[in-house]
């Protein structure tokens, strides 16, 4: 399966899905808000592509016809003519649903609106839409050209085609897919992932351990690749800190209200690894 994708947002995610998609021969409209930001996410895209060149994973000739398949935009409108749309914008409800707004007005009749969305409630997106059986969720994870894993999650309306049409499109780009059949904040691994990350910084917050040794635990007792709070910093303590957020204010369960801990330190920009330092140091 191929044909006409646009993904909404040129960071690491949307960069990523588009991408990949170019790579199975998807034509990919990548927009973002300014030029500069479409400009690094084609750079990004570029990087990757020469990783996989220099690793020969893929050729040289891959690696370009790769790119000659992405074209960018500033312009939402350009969206008109996908078969599948991809919104991966920042993790606020507000912001994916003003986007939302304006792909309902500019895509075509049968078009698939995904959201990238990690734990926000596909219902809620899209609500702000007149056709709520197109939107379904899929939940990449970065970085995606390595990550094997999508996350399909049926909003409360979204039709069986839609997300037929959504498997179709991940798994022919390369995805193993798992299907959330109840559209719950944090679906099944944002909920695990918070729940556990929440809980290990406490720990590490009371002086019970150490982030060294709850992720060394975490590794050797349960098997896992990486520690929890080594995850947290990989995938952003903020982004985690959104995550945990949005589940705790949609379920009122109290298990993901983030710890003091981890709310400072995302005031005081210890992000992980993008800012060099989160729970341990990169520097």
């Amino acid at each position: 399966m191929t044909g006409r994708l646009a993904v909404v947002g040129a960071g690491l995610m949307g960069s990523g899905i588009a991408q990949v998609a170019a790579q199975a021969g998807w034509q990919v409209t990548l927009r973002d808000l300014t030029p500069a930001a479409v400009d690094r996410g084609v750079a990004s895209i570029r990087t990757s592509l020469d990783r996989f060149v220099a690793k020969d994973r893929i050729t040289a000739d891959d690696a370009a016809g790769t790119l000659s398949r992405i074209t960018t935009t500033t312009d939402l409108g350009a969206a008109a003519e996908a078969d599948i749309v991809v919104e991966a914008v920042f993790e606020r409800l507000e912001v994916k649903q003003d986007v939302f707004r304006t792909l309902d007005e500019v895509c075509k009749p049968g078009a698939v609106l995904a959201t990238n969305t990690s734990a926000i409630p596909i219902t809620q997106i899209a609500a702000v839409t007149s056709r709520p059986e197109s939107v379904v969720g899929t939940h990449f994870f970065s970085p995606v050209p390595m990550m094997k894993l999508c996350e399909l999650v049926r909003g409360h309306r979204t039709s069986d085609e839609a997300l037929a049409a959504a498997r179709a499109f991940a798994e022919g780009i390369g995805k193993t897919c798992i299907v959330v059949n109840r559209d719950i904040a944090g679906f099944v691994t944002t909920r695990l992932i918070s729940a556990l990350v929440v809980e290990a910084v406490k720990l590490v917050e009371s002086g019970v351990v150490s982030a060294a040794d709850l992720d060394e635990a975490c590794r050797l007792g349960f098997g896992h690749a990486m520690g929890p709070l080594a995850t947290a910093d990989l995938t952003g303590v903020d982004v985690l800190l959104h995550a945990a957020r949005n589940i705790h204010t949609d379920s009122g369960d109290p298990k993901f209200f983030p710890p003091e801990l981890m709310q400072r330190m995302v005031i005081a920009g210890e992000l992980g690894r993008k800012s060099g330092k989160g729970f341990y140091d990169y520097s």
